[in-house]
């Protein structure tokens, strides 16, 4: 039986990890994690059962899929524009190709980690839904809430050969 890592009592912020793009901490921890499994089924309609029933093919797992909500960023004390600060990390991630050339190239691939934890390994930021809750008198947006962050694997849990849904054990997790 392997021992829980014991809490430090120190906070531990969220990150997205890249070896290929910038790190993305998180400001603040998100409160919510949602996952999606699902399989490939492959639904012949022409083919019945005894019963009468269309016959089902399983073709094997999806990509699993991480959904992230109301993350929360604020740079009100600083002044500082929120989303030079924070979002455009987010940005910069769905705006990978140059002027329009996205032909052949892909979006930096991440890890999401949150103390010892991994949740979701080499995946993509698929969809950033975002608002800017908060300005300044000049106009600085200074808040700003991820409503949803979408992140995608790029291999199947088959592929990266985890059975963990969190993808322990199966890599080291930093």
């Amino acid at each position: 039986m392997s021992k829980s890592p014991i809490p430090t009592g120190k906070l531990e912020k969220a990150t997205l990890t890249s070896d290929e793009s910038d790190n993305i901490e998180f400001q603040f921890n998100p409160t919510k994690l949602k996952f999606k499994q699902s399989i490939k089924l492959d639904v012949e309609a022409a083919a019945r059962t005894e019963e009468g029933s269309p016959k089902v093919s399983f073709k094997g797992p999806c990509t699993r899929v991480l959904t992230i909500s109301d993350i929360r960023f604020d740079t009100y004390e600083t002044g500082e524009n929120v989303i030079e600060k924070y979002i455009s990390k987010f940005l910069k991630a769905l705006d990978f190709a140059d002027k329009g050339e996205a032909k052949g190239k892909r979006p930096p691939t991440y890890t999401f980690i949150w103390g010892q934890n991994q949740y979701i390994r080499r995946c993509f930021i698929e969809s950033l839904d975002f608002d800017i809750t908060r300005f300044l008198i000049d106009g600085t947006p200074v808040q700003a809430v991820i409503s949803s962050l979408e992140l995608k694997e790029v291999e199947s849990i088959a592929a990266s050969g985890s059975t963990n849904p969190f993808g322990r054990g199966s890599t080291p997790n930093r």
